[in-house]
C-alpha cells in the first residue's frame, strides 16, 4: 500500500470467496475500478442496484455508500480485482500532466466500462503480483494505479471530469439524504462529511429538522423498521438486523427489548 494515500484497504486488491455468498455494506472513499473474474455481484448505490457479471469492468465514483451481495459461481468461487485510485496519486498526475476538468461529470455512480484490449491486458498484468492477495510494493503499486488511470482516460475520456475533480462534497439536503441512507451503519461524522457539513453543523442542522440527536434518531428509525419487518412481514431476526443498519445481533436485541419491552425473537412468534 502507498502510505501517502492514508490508511485503508490495499490500493490493488484481489478478492476470493469460495462457495458462500457474501453480503454487507461499504463506503467507497476513493474512485475505484473493479473486474470480476468469476461469479457475480449485486451492488446497490443511491437506491439503484447494478447487476455485475464475470468479465465486466466497472468504475465507481468516490464518496458513496453501497450495499453488496457477492455470489460465487456454481460450485466455485467469487474472484475479483479492485483498483483504488486515491486522491494523492490523482493530484500528482494532474500536476505532472496538467490535467484539468472541463465540465461537470454527468455519468453514473457505477459505470460499466466496455471491454477492450487495453483493459484486459492491464488486468492480466496484475495477476502475477496477486498470489498474496495484494500488491504490496509501494513504487510498483503507484505505477500500476497511474497506468489504470491513463487507460481510463484513453478509453473513457469523460471520466476526466470526475477523476480530477478534487472538491469535497457540497452542502446538500440533509433530510432527504438521511431518509434515504439511514440504514447504512456508518459514523455520524461520515454522514456529516457526505452532506457537506462539519460535525457540529450537521448535529445542529439535524436537531433543527428532527428535534432529536442523530444517534438517537438513527437507532429508533432502524428499530421501527425492524419491528415492522418482523411483526408484519414475518421476517427472521437474523435476516433483519443487518438490513436495517445494525452490525451486532446482541446489541440489536438489547436495544429492541429496551424500546418495545420484548425481544425480537419473541415478537416473531
Amino acid at each position: 500500500m502507498n502510505e501517502k494515500c492514508g490508511k485503508g484497504p490495499p490500493l490493488i486488491l484481489f478478492s476470493c470467496y469460495p462457495q458462500t455468498n457474501r453480503e454487507g455494506e461499504n463506503f467507497i472513499p476513493e474512485h475505484s475500478c473493479s473486474y470480476i473474474i468469476s461469479g457475480n455481484a449485486d451492488i446497490t448505490i443511491a437506491g439503484k442496484t447494478y447487476h455485475c457479471k464475470a468479465g465486466e469492468f466497472r468504475f465507481f465514483r468516490r464518496n458513496q455508500l453501497s450495499k453488496y451481495v457477492k455470489y460465487p459461481q456454481a460450485g466455485g468461487e467469487y474472484k475479483s480485482i479492485g483498483i483504488r485510485m486515491c486522491q494523492d496519486i490523482l493530484q500528482s498526475m494532474s500536476a505532472e500532466h496538467n490535467i484539468q476538468v472541463t465540465g461537470p461529470y454527468t455519468g453514473n455512480d457505477c459505470m460499466l466500462l466496455q471491454p477492450n484490449a487495453l483493459l484486459k491486458n492491464y488486468m492480466e498484468s496484475l495477476t502475477p503480483y496477486l498470489n498474496d492477495y495484494s500488491l504490496s510494493n509501494d513504487a510498483l503499486t503507484t505505477l500500476k494505479i497511474k497506468e489504470a488511470v491513463m487507460i481510463l482516460l484513453q478509453t473513457n475520456p469523460e471520466l476526466k471530469n470526475i477523476l480530477f475533480d478534487f472538491t469535497e462534497p457540497g452542502k446538500i439536503d440533509l433530510e432527504a439524504y438521511m431518509n434515504e441512507n439511514y440504514k447504512f451503519n456508518v459514523d455520524v461524522s461520515r454522514f456529516a462529511y457526505l452532506t457537506g457539513r462539519s460535525l457540529a453543523t450537521f448535529k445542529r442542522d439535524f436537531e433543527r429538522i428532527y428535534h432529536t440527536p442523530p444517534n438517537r434518531w438513527l437507532q429508533q428509525k432502524r428499530l421501527d423498521d425492524a419491528y415492522y419487518l418482523i411483526k408484519e412481514k414475518g421476517q427472521r431476526v437474523t435476516d433483519v438486523y443487518m438490513d436495517v443498519g445494525f452490525k451486532d445481533l446482541s446489541h440489536f436485541s438489547f436495544a429492541f427489548k429496551k424500546a418495545y419491552g420484548v425481544t425480537p425473537s419473541k415478537l416473531g412468534l
